[in-house]
This record gives structure tokens, sequence and C-alpha cells, in this order.
């Protein structure tokens, strides 16, 4: 198993700089390619690591998973998707075109920015202060990570910048898809995005995510099975964007990336998986960390199908 992992490890730093780190959030240009990590975490609470697993980094999109199951838990799966499909796109996450054109009644699916900007306006609570909370002690239930927080200076860089997400949700509104100030939950979605957290967090959502709701560390239940069910079947038909299919194919894992450089894994019954690799391919995908978890899966036989 060692050997596996250092391996595992070698594979990812040897493409850790053939990417290119994330530069339309100016912040993000910041990171170090180098930086490599990644957890693996059983049911059970017990973990294996390598590289810089605990350096912290800002989620983005993989919050996608953690808004989602909120969602789930506040107002239930029909509810949920009365306002989101829950199909693949072939289109880039941040797409326009594809969703006026294609399907302009609700968002392609929760992992898609337009489809998560929906999903975080469901969450309950009154105003935007008290919808972040929630999300901070949500996640903070999920990773056992009893000082989550969001980056200011990463959040004040997307809202600077993100005028991609802002014409969305301002088309959402003109269609009567988004309900509510647009301002108002593109911020929440800003700040959302730059929560913090390193590898062994994502991983143990991961392995909340395996073990259908129950804490690895606790024991406990802090999700719905069902809503643990739903969330890893779209992770594994949405959640690496328009490459899901071929990481399916290569991997096999439900996972979701995020354009920080994290990749989070829940492999059903056995384990979860963070890893952490600035850099990104074409598609916003960690190229360290995707090529840890092919060989990852591939050594333990992790894919599903």
């Amino acid at each position: 198993m060692e050997d596996i992992l250092n391996k595992a490890y070698e594979e990812g730093t040897k493409v850790a700089t053939q990417g290119n780190v994330a530069s339309y959030i100016p912040e993000l240009e910041k990171g170090n390619p180098e930086d490599v990590g990644f957890v693996i975490m059983d049911l059970k609470g017990n973990y294996k690591a390598r590289g810089q697993y605990l350096k912290s980094f800002t989620l983005q999109s993989i919050t996608k998973v953690i808004t989602l199951l909120l969602a789930l838990e506040d107002i239930g799966e029909e509810e949920v998707f009365k306002h989101v499909h829950m199909e693949p796109t072939g289109d880039p996450f941040n797409s326009i075109m594809s969703f006026e054109v294609k399907n302009p009644e609700k968002p392609f699916n929760p992992m898609i920015n337009a489809g998560a900007m929906v999903v975080t306006s469901l969450i309950h609570g009154e105003e935007k202060k008290e919808k972040i909370q929630r999300i901070l002690e949500f996640t903070s239930l999920l990773t056992g990570n009893l000082e989550t927080r969001y980056d200011r200076t990463v959040y004040e860089s997307e809202k600077a910048t993100g005028n991609r997400n802002r014409s969305l949700a301002y088309f959402m509104k003109s269609t009567g898809i988004m309900k509510g100030d647009p301002e108002e939950i593109l911020d929440l979605y800003f700040m959302q995005c730059s929560i913090l957290g390193n590898c062994k967090d994502i991983a143990t959502i991961g392995a909340v995510l395996a073990g259908n709701g129950i804490h690895p560390e606790t024991g406990e239940r802090v999700i719905r099975k069902e809503n643990a069910r739903i969330v890893k079947t779209i992770m594994t038909t949405c959640g690496m964007y328009d490459a899901s299919g071929e990481f399916a194919v290569s991997c096999g894992v439900p996972a979701k990336s995020g354009v920080g450089g994290g990749i989070l894994g829940a492999v059903p019954g056995r384990c979860g998986i963070g890893t952490f690799g600035p850099a990104l391919d074409a598609k916003g995908n960690s190229t360290a960390g995707i090529r840890m978890m092919e060989y990852l899966s591939r050594k333990l036989d992790l894919s599903i199908f």
C-alpha cells in the first residue's frame, strides 16, 4: 500500500506543472503548481496522506457538492429539482450559449455555475449573512474542521471579476428561473466558492458520501442516505465539467473538481479521496489530481464500473 501511495504522489508531481493555474480569478493565479498532495480516508476515519495535504486552498466548485447536499437536506429532492435538471452537458461549466439555446427553462445540473447559483439561492436563511453562516457550519459538520471560513481576498477577487457569472444570474432572473436579488445570490455564491479547505477536509466529505451519510470520524449520521446517493450520482455524470465522461472511463470514481486545484472523490462503501494540484488542464481540472486519482483507481481497483 505504501508503495502505491508513493507512486501515486510521484505520478502527480510529474504532471503538476503541465497545466496552467487559473488566471481568470486574479488571486488564484498566485497558486504554486508544485504544491501537490492527497489524502485517502476509509470509512472509519483512518487516512493515508502524501505531499502538501494540509495546505489550504479555496474549494471553488467543490462547494457545489456541499450546497447541493444542504439544499437537499433543507427542502428535499422534489423541490430542488423543480429548479435545476440533473442531466450532464458537454459544454463548459460557465457556458451562456448552451443554457440560453438548449435549455432555457432551468440549468442542466447543479454542478455547472448556473445550476449551482440556483441551488445556493434555495438554501434556508433570511439573508446572505445567515445563509453563508449555515453553509460554513454545514461544511464544518461534514469535514470535522471547526475553523472553516472563507478567504475574503479571493472572494473580493471573484466578485470584482465574475462578469460571466453575473451575466448568467441576470439571464436567469430575466426568465424567472432565479428568485430573489441576483446581486445578493452572486455575493453568496462568491463567498461559498472562496471557502478554504485542504485534502483531508475534502477526503472527509468524500468518506461521508462513500459511507452513505455516516461521518467517518464520529460514526454519526450527518446527511440522509438518499441525499448521499443522489449527490454521488450527479458527481459521476457531471462532477468533472465537460470531461466527466472521460474521467468516468479512466478513473470511475464519483468526483467533483474545483479551479482552486482540488478534487473530491467518493468511492461507495470504501473511501473518500482528496487531491490538490493548482495547475489545471483545458477543462478546468487539476492535472496532478487527475493523474493521482487515476493511478489510485487502477492500483486499488476503485472504479465503480
